[in-house]
Parts: structure tokens; sequence; C-alpha cells
């Protein structure tokens, strides 16, 4: 149970702000005091309302511990004791969740990877209903995907694409969904109708400011070239395709989607700015081991997450052993949700376990 204390301690810590706001709307300490109220206001309301919640509670049991209380009152106050005592428990676990770490990418937009793994043609294909997926979930979510660049097959599928989503959230909702993703289905070119078994690997980076990420221009190696690929609308005959290197990382990323080789320039930048700082914080969660073994999964790419097989029409994620018989919904991304949202309670569940909640928040 959390403290008396420090649920009044979150209560005071926003008061303090809210002072310091009002006594300095114009210094140059209003910026980060917003942030901080923005922070800390929801986490204090849920607390004020469960101290509130938990004195009527405590009026209550008094009133049926006192023998001055007659038959009908104490049936009364012993019900509402009760439904108390519910309202206190929901209360209390939303707190709890309120209270967990949160990581800091959690409500950046997002740089989307899919790309064709074993299966050839029908891998790509695969590719494509992910992708298509995953824009009809941000459809709904209401969020914009801007693709980066994409590398067509010859059937219509991505042999890779990548994307760029922003909106409110998005790194928190799709960030479990770093992984492999198979599928089990008769492909069109399938005469006898024998079941194949093809995969994508879908990567998913929070996407990174200037602030988060400083490239140095010294370290970078960009070339120049002319666009490349099985045709349609993400290939020119330009030399505006641009590939970057980063000369410390050896990361590579290129760009040749647009005819502008400064737009090029620019989409191939955000896409680097993004893999460093993913590698930055991929880094900074191998020296807290322990707190990777309360994430879903192991947050290894090459680790297989879901299989979506068609005869059957199932959908089943193998961290949580959650299957759904609803493929056509989460195909479309229309029952996606459900399965993001499963996983998420589920590392919360985790994490709440573990009792990993952060002693204060900025005290």
């Amino acid at each position: 149970m959390i403290s008396k204390d420090k649920l009044q301690s979150l209560v005071d810590r926003l008061e303090r702000i809210e002072h310091e706001m009002s006594a300095a709307p114009e210094s140059d300490a209003f910026v980060r005091l917003s942030r901080e109220h923005a922070e800390v206001a929801p986490v204090a309301a849920q607390a004020r309302e469960l101290l509130k919640l938990r004195a009527e509670l405590d009026e209550t049991r008094a009133m049926l511990e006192d023998p001055a209380t007659d038959r009908e009152m104490a049936a009364l106050a012993e019900a509402e004791a009760h439904e108390l005592e519910e309202r206190a428990e929901q209360m209390e676990h939303g707190m709890q969740i309120l209270l967990l770490p949160r990581d800091m990418a959690d409500e950046k937009g997002a740089i989307l990877e899919i790309r064709a793994g074993t299966g050839g043609e029908e891998a790509a294909l695969f590719a494509g209903d992910l992708f298509s997926m995953y824009q009809r979930f941000a459809d709904l979510e209401g969020w914009k995907v801007n693709v980066l660049s994409a590398s067509d097959s010859d059937r219509g599928g991505y042999r890779e694409i990548i994307a760029e989503v922003n909106g409110r959230g998005v790194f928190a909702k799709l960030k479990f969904e770093s992984g492999v993703h198979r599928v089990q289905r008769v492909p069109e070119t399938e005469a006898s109708g024998r079941i194949h078994t093809s995969a994508a690997t879908v990567a998913v980076l929070p996407e990174a400011e200037d602030v988060d990420v400083d490239v140095d221009e010294g370290d970078l190696r960009i070339d120049v070239y002319r666009s490349s690929g099985a045709g349609g609308q993400h290939v020119n005959t330009t030399d505006s395709a641009v590939r970057i290197t980063h000369l410390p990382s050896g990361i590579v990323v290129a760009v040749q989607d647009e005819r502008s080789q400064h737009k090029n320039k620019a989409k191939a930048l955000k896409l680097l700015r993004a893999k460093l700082y993913d590698e930055e914080r991929e880094r900074l969660a191998n020296e807290r081991a322990a707190d990777r073994k309360g994430q879903v999964g192991s947050g290894d790419r090459s680790e297989r997450i879901r299989t979506y097989n068609f005869p059957q029409g199932r959908v089943t994620d193998h961290r949580i052993n959650l299957t759904l018989y609803k493929l056509d919904k989460v195909i479309a991304g229309e029952a996606l949700g459900e399965i993001v949202d499963a996983l998420i309670t589920e590392d919360q569940a985790r994490r709440l376990a573990a009792e990993d909640l952060r002693p204060e928040i900025r005290a």
C-alpha cells in the first residue's frame, strides 16, 4: 500500500510547483516548471482523490466500531465500507501504474522498419500486409504515417519499408511490435494448396530530436547515387538517392524516395538519429539488466513474437500466450489494439510484481 505520507508529498509537490509558477510567470524557469507540472499533475490529482477516499473509509469503519451505532445504520455503513474498499483498491492500482518508471521515449513518434525475411516473394507480400496493418492502426489512433524509404518487390509487397509514425504516445503503443512476425498461409501461386511459412522482421525505434542526439557532421560520410529498384512510386531516375554512413558507429542509412536530394538527406538524417538514439537506449538497458527482465519479451529483434495463421484464422502472440481468432480484423488493423493493450498490461503487471516503482517524482 502506498503510504499516506507518500500521497501527501505528491499533493504538496504540485502545490509548490504551482506557487513557483505563479510567482515568476515570466522567468526562464517557467518552461521547466510547466513540464514538471504536466508530469506531476495527474499523479497528484489521483493521490488527492485516494487520500479523500481513505478518509471516508476511516470514518465509515469508525462508525462500524462505535457501539452506539444502531443495527440499521451499521448495515448501511458496512455496505458503504465494502464499496469504498473496492474503489480504494482500484485507485491504488492506478496510482501504482502512474508511479512506475516512465520510458521517456513513450510520448515520442516512432520509426517503423519492416523487412521481408525467409520466404521470398511471399515474405515480401507479408511485409506489405504488416505495413498496411500498422498504417490502418495509425489511422484509427489519429497518427500520421510518412514513408521514408521503400524497396518494392516484384509482386506488390516490400523487401523493405521504413516509415515515420507521428502522433502522441506512438512509441508507447508500438514498442512491443519489434521482433519476427511469422505467417502461415497458402500463397496465391501455390497450385497444390500447400501451406507456406514466411517471416518478416519489424523494428520500432523512438524518433529522436536534435536535442536527443548530437550528430557531428564530421562523423558522417554522405554518398549520392542514382536510385535503383524494382520500379514504382518509390524509385526515381535522378542522382538524388542519399546514403549516410556514421563513421564512429558504422551505422548506414539510405533514402531514395524523393526526387530532391535535399529531402532525401533530411529523411536519412532523421533515420540516422533514431538509430543512434535507439543504440544508446539499448546500451543503457543492457547496463540495467534487472529492468530488462521485467519487460515483455527480450527486446531482441531476432525473437519470434507473433504468428499469423490464415488457415485457422488466428493470431498468437508467443510472449504472453495470447491467441485471437480474428485474424482478418487484426491484419486489417482494427483488432491490433487488443494485442497492443494486452502487451502493455502484461508489462505493467510484471513491473508491479517486481515492485519497480519510482520512489518520487522529481522530489
